[in-house]
């Protein structure tokens, strides 16, 4: 029997749930061309590994191409050449796109806001030029669950990041692969293959309630190791006869 390495045996473990959500979630398909938003990351460092190696198996058959966006108004410091390494030893084309925003344009919106917004519509410009069908993003199962426990404390909505979603508008589609992936999995295969962090001194870098919702989400697994798993198969399993309604 063969035996292979911790990185390799990691590896597995993590493509089995990326396996499984593109077959829940139908997220890539034969003929598809997809756009990965590499911010430079563990995460979008790992989903560039992970669709690497995906994309050598026979089905479906895709393509990949990884996209690194710059703010220039904003002292965010890429080592550009690791990343554009890491795309092709990975056989990926890598393409570095400068833009910018002018925060002072609508003071209604924070510089964050601004900022991210101005970066996704970046990726569609990107994903548009190079005539992909998808764009994939690195958000793992911590954040959308973590996103699902904001919105319901702060804006008291059921809701989150979804693994699929439909962009009419831009005629695009976002996916995320790793929806099924536990952050500390991820973790462990940045720390095992030596994933260099980039330097962040944004400016405008704000305050988040994720750390918070990380903490919660480890109250509620000590609680029950089930917690994680259980949040995620609320989001399917509603039960609108025992919700209230609002009065007609």
């Amino acid at each position: 029997m063969a035996k292979f390495t911790q990185e390799e045996l990691l590896f597995r473990k993590i493509e089995k749930k990326i396996r499984k959500a593109m077959v829940d979630y139908r997220l890539i398909e034969d003929g598809d061309k997809i756009l990965v938003g590499l911010s430079g990351g563990k995460d979008s460092i790992a989903l560039i590994d992970l669709l690497g190696r995906r994309k050598k198996i026979l089905k479906p058959r895709f393509e990949v191409v990884a996209a690194h966006i710059s703010m220039t108004n904003i002292g965010y410091v890429s080592d550009l050449e690791y990343l554009k390494n890491h795309c092709e030893k990975n056989d990926i084309e890598f393409i570095h796109y400068e833009t910018s925003f002018d925060a002072s344009t609508d003071m209604r919106k924070s510089p964050c806001f601004l900022c991210s917004w101005n970066r996704r519509k970046a990726l569609f410009t990107i994903a548009k030029d190079q005539q992909c069908n998808k764009i994939a993003l690195g958000h793992h199962q911590d954040d959308i669950l973590q996103t699902l426990l904001m919105n319901m404390t702060f804006q008291g909505a059921f809701g989150t990041m979804p693994p699929i979603l439909k962009m009419q508008k831009f005629d695009m589609t976002i996916v995320r692969p790793m929806c099924l992936v536990a952050e500390s999995d991820l973790i462990e295969l940045s720390k095992l293959l030596g994933y260099v962090k980039q330097k962040n001194p944004c400016p405008y870098e704000c305050s988040s309630s994720r750390p918070e919702m990380k903490n919660v989400i480890k109250m509620l697994e000590g609680m029950n190791e089930m917690a994680r798993y259980n949040l995620w198969s609320s989001m399917t399993n509603i039960q609108k006869e025992y919700l209230p309604t609002s009065a007609e």
